[in-house]
């Protein structure tokens, strides 16, 4: 069976899908958004911390380095969301692996369980996410990661509460909008979460 795109589906206003017969693998792909966010907070402190201290590195570099990677975070989140959650899904083996990392959500938004990857997950990328960018950058890597780490933690938090909570009366109202265009509207456009930046200027604004 082939499809020409990747198809999104209708949304459920509650109910949670069963990905695995396992339960050990079932409950491997749900979390409380708490776990994942802390772990990496608390990744980007000890990074930090290991900058300013052992890595000696000068407070203007490490400020640079670290917004750099905040706001290299919110690409990246951009370019994940949009081509690799979203992937064309012209066969079944990509269809059902386009489902599982992020279809579900679509099907179940108000599942709270599924907003964020689960802790070994979590880990793992980080550890890897270090592994990377020391072989790159070497003790730069300890002030540009704690921001890509913290950005990504913002964007796990904007996108917990954009589905878990009803939107506030202010400027930052803006945010639950443009994810609710994303998932009720138009699955092919607003990839931002954390931030619509990307998608004003790749055009993907609905």
């Amino acid at each position: 069976m082939e499809t020409n795109q990747q198809t999104t589906p209708k949304p459920k206003n509650s109910g949670r899908k069963q990905l695995f017969e396992n339960p050990v693998l079932e409950r491997l792909t749900r979390t409380h958004i708490s776990i994942p966010i802390s772990i990496f907070v608390l990744f980007s402190i000890g990074l930090l911390t290991y900058a300013f201290t052992m890595a000696q590195l000068p407070y203007l570099v490490i400020g640079v380095l670290f917004f750099s990677g905040l706001i290299l975070f919110t690409l990246v989140e951009y370019l994940m969301h949009r081509y690799v959650f979203h992937m064309s899904t012209h066969t079944t083996t990509r269809a059902k692996l386009q489902y599982t990392m992020h279809g579900v959500h679509h099907e179940y938004p108000k599942d709270k369980e599924r907003l964020a990857m689960p802790p070994i997950i979590s880990i793992t990328i980080a550890t890897l996410l270090l592994g990377i960018t020391y072989l790159i950058m070497n003790k730069y890597a300890f002030a540009f990661l704690p921001g890509f780490v913290l950005g990504y933690a913002g964007y796990l938090f904007v996108h917990y509460i954009t589905h878990a909570y009803a939107p506030p009366k202010n400027k930052f109202r803006q945010l639950w909008i443009h994810h609710s265009m994303h998932h009720y509207k138009d699955g092919h456009k607003a990839f931002g979460v954390s931030s619509p930046l990307w998608d004003y200027i790749f055009g993907t604004m609905p």
